[in-house]
Parts: C-alpha cells; structure tokens; sequence
C-alpha cells in the first residue's frame, strides 16, 4: 500500500538500550474510499519509520473518519508493542489519546 499524501506526522525521541538516541517518525497518509470494498469503506495508511520496520500499514473504517481514528490506533498500539524507551513531550501515550474533559 502507498502512503499517499500525508496529512499528518509526529517526531518521536526513542532512547535504545545503550542510552543513545534516535529518531522515530510516524506518518498518516489521507483517508481514501477502499478501492477493494464493495460497501463504500475506506481505508486510511500509516506509516513508523525508525524502529526497524518503515513499510506502511492501514486500518479500514466504514467511513474516513472511523478509518483514520483506528489508523491512530494501530500506531498506538504498534508503538506500545515496539517494547522501546519512545517520549513525546513526556507525555502517556505519546499523545495519541485524546481524552477531554467535557462539562
């Protein structure tokens, strides 16, 4: 799968066993109509680069909302899983969980 155009990105410091650092950078290609399905789903690319594994993956929603929030979520997930020392301005979860407070 192409990444297409990009419509959002986030740098992540990672810090490997030995205390050095690198360089993590996760990207969210446009939601798009799945040209697979025949009941109007979309599909929304991701991509990690840094960790190893820089291929692009996707997550499927039944409209381009649904499919670019689960492509946050699978980055999210893939990250925790990643088992490294990853920050973003010290903050849990990298910031990928937004969680407001409503009155």
């Amino acid at each position: 799968m192409e990444l297409g155009e990009v419509v959002a990105e986030r740098q992540i410091e990672g810090v490997a066993p030995d205390g050095s650092h690198f360089e993590v950078v996760i990207r969210f290609g446009a939601p798009r109509p799945d040209p697979l399905s025949g009941n109007g789903d979309w599909v929304c690319p991701h991509q990690i680069a840094g960790l190893g594994d820089d291929s692009v993956g996707a997550a499927y929603g039944v409209d381009s909302l649904q499919a670019l929030l689960l492509s946050v979520y699978a980055v999210r997930v893939k990250l925790a899983e990643s088992g490294g020392t990853l920050d973003w301005l010290g903050m849990p979860e990298l910031g990928l969980t937004v969680a407001p407070v409503l009155s």
